[in-house]
């Protein structure tokens, strides 16, 4: 399994090699071994599945400690662009943005380890999203950063005029009075 590092220490890309031929296609989507010798050593206990239509975006959410959760994302059906911010204190990555499309097409998935802030944009006419968290879900600890926070300066890639945010999310502080007290260790 390929994995690539990413400017956010412990953000990690997987490039799955995908076998493909007049039937379809074939590829290993996750092997715990591997996993574990090349990321990290983690027990997924939730799998989560969205589908979302264009101009949605979801987030950017965390899990406050003791119920943080890492994540594993992947894109089923459609295109989105996925968002991770690093909301660690201490971290030499505080407050900076990755960016990645992944697609049902593309097949790449991105691991997020806990204290990090998460999101994704919808850019094709519909998406399915599917994700593995190393955490159950605590609706208590459930905290994030408004996706248009002005010192981010995220692009969505999606016109203004179309965005889609829930009305819990349109509440969310921005990076500066974010609550998360997941100190970075390397």
């Amino acid at each position: 399994m390929p994995f690539i590092t990413t400017d956010i220490p412990g953000v990690f890309v997987f490039e799955p090699k995908v076998f493909e031929d007049s039937r379809g296609y074939f590829f290993e989507s996750y092997n715990q071994e591997i996993f574990s010798k090349q990321v990290v050593d983690i027990n997924w206990v939730q799998d989560n599945q969205s589908s979302s239509a264009y101009g949605v975006i979801r987030g950017l959410h965390f899990q406050k400690s003791p119920h943080a959760q890492a994540k594993l994302i992947r894109v089923l059906k459609g295109k989105i662009l996925d968002v991770v911010v690093d909301t660690r204190p201490g971290s030499p990555a505080y407050g900076k943005v990755f960016t990645i499309e992944l697609s049902g097409k593309n097949k790449k998935q991105v691991f997020i380890p806990r204290g990090l802030a998460h999101g994704f944009s919808v850019l094709s006419k519909k998406a399915e999203v599917l994700y593995k968290c190393d955490a159950v879900y605590h609706k208590e600890s459930e905290s994030g950063i408004i996706y248009n926070d002005p010192e981010l300066q995220i692009d969505w890639q999606i016109p203004e005029k179309d965005v889609i945010v829930s009305e819990k999310d349109k509440l969310l502080p921005v990076m500066k009075d974010n609550d998360n007290k997941i100190v970075f260790t390397s």
